[in-house]
């Protein structure tokens, strides 16, 4: 075999059919959509959960309980097992350093740290919050963590 002899595979390649190319062609007039109609026309179709005018499921169930995504803080998170990685001990860790480390991102987003893996080197962490158990593992390796 070769490159000149190449082809797909049988029947996995078939020419598109062209709509609308006259009475003769069996497709033509309205290219098999039928008569008129919102489906007929172009870019038509009806969008996910149109009912057909009758009143969508998602409208007819009650709503019920409370979203806090309006008031909720989003925080950026960083755990002890990233802070144990990329920083020496007695480093002091703010959220400048954890920018050039490239664990946070954002300027704007409160920081907070997590207490995912374990820390054996004391070192000063100052962030936006932490959790109870990364409060705990920090001052248990000798080091101080600081609210902002």
């Amino acid at each position: 075999m070769e490159l000149h002899e190449l082809r797909p595979a049988k029947g996995s390649h078939h020419v598109a059919k062209r709509k609308g190319q006259g009475l003769g062609s069996g497709n033509g007039k309205t290219a098999g959509k039928g008569n008129k109609g919102h489906k007929s026309r172009s870019g038509g179709g009806v969008r996910p959960g149109f009912e057909g005018g009758q009143m969508p499921l998602s409208r007819r169930i009650p709503k019920r309980g409370f979203n806090n995504f309006r008031f909720a803080k989003n925080y950026q998170v960083v755990n002890l097992v990233d802070l144990e990685e990329r920083f020496e001990a007695g480093a002091e860790v703010d959220v400048e350093a954890l920018r050039r480390a490239l664990l946070v991102r954002h300027d704007q987003l409160p920081v907070k740290i997590l207490a995912q893996g374990e820390l054996t080197k004391g070192m000063t962490v100052r962030a936006h919050a932490f959790s109870a158990e990364a409060l705990r593992k920090i001052e248990a390796a000798g080091g101080k963590a600081e609210v902002i």
